[in-house]
């Protein structure tokens, strides 16, 4: 079994074959998916899917769209995951973060960024971390604010010294489509070296397409290459990599999969 660790397949850009997507991930193996939020938005559209069985989601603010976010959505995100807890619909604080590449936003990046980890320590969720360009950043901030649940580091390519800073904090990583391609040398030696309960496998769909498949809608049946790479770089078997990747992904997020 192979579990998508994050995926978003909320999106507009799946409406047309949603069901077609998933199903064509299914024939090759991926019988699960965790969906992270973006914008308040999004809520109702992920939360709709999570009432499938094979659907987990999460809900958050993401960087990437702080135009949209506004003070009182916070207050809101506390009350939604107040309800979503009694009836356990949600998995995770997420996605949140810091995208660096902005940084005329930073300061508002951050202040959304602490409330939702602090959401995600008061009521004991791991989150999921949009990352980039601030590595030892977040890995600081993490440290100062310690979360029962740790998280994820969604789509890592930093350095192994910044993997194992994260992974001494409790955080798991998340491995996807930058690790496909014959550039990422730093990306895939870290890969080679990380213990085998550290990481999951992930495709950001539809965003971050493989190798071989740039300018083309990403799509979660893509984890199973995914998979076949980190495979080769750790000289384990694509069946072993699925089970640690799974086994760890139902930890992380307390997933009720039998």
């Amino acid at each position: 079994m192979l579990i998508d660790a994050h995926c978003h397949l909320d999106l507009a850009a799946f409406d047309d074959d949603r069901d077609e997507v998933i199903s064509n991930a299914k024939a090759v193996g991926v019988d699960h998916f965790v969906i992270p939020a973006t914008t308040r938005a999004g809520w109702s559209n992920v939360l709709a899917l999570g009432s499938r069985g094979d659907i987990s989601v999460c809900v958050g603010l993401h960087p990437y769209f702080i135009s949209e976010h506004r003070e009182q959505d916070l207050a809101a995100l506390e009350q939604l995951i107040i309800q979503l807890l009694a009836h356990r619909r949600v998995v995770a604080v997420g996605e949140c973060g810091v995208d660096g590449r902005f940084k005329d936003t930073l300061d508002k990046q951050w202040h959304y960024f602490d409330a939702q980890l602090n959401l995600a320590k008061q009521y004991e969720l791991p989150v999921v971390i949009h990352c980039v360009n601030a590595n030892d950043q977040v890995g600081k901030r993490l440290r100062q604010l310690v979360l029962p649940r740790g998280g994820l580091i969604h789509a890592f390519s930093g350095s192994y010294e910044q993997a194992e800073a994260f992974l001494k904090l409790g955080y798991t990583l998340g491995l996807g489509g930058a690790v496909t391609y014959e550039r990422a040398q730093r990306l895939r030696r870290v890969v080679a070296r990380l213990p085998d309960d550290s990481f999951v496998l992930e495709t950001d769909s539809p965003d971050m397409p493989l190798c071989g498949f740039q300018g083309q809608r990403n799509e979660p049946g893509r984890v199973a290459k995914v998979c076949e790479v980190v495979a080769a770089l750790r000289h384990q078997s694509a069946e072993e990599v699925a089970a640690l990747s799974s086994a760890n992904a139902v930890r992380l997020f307390n997933l009720a999969i039998e």
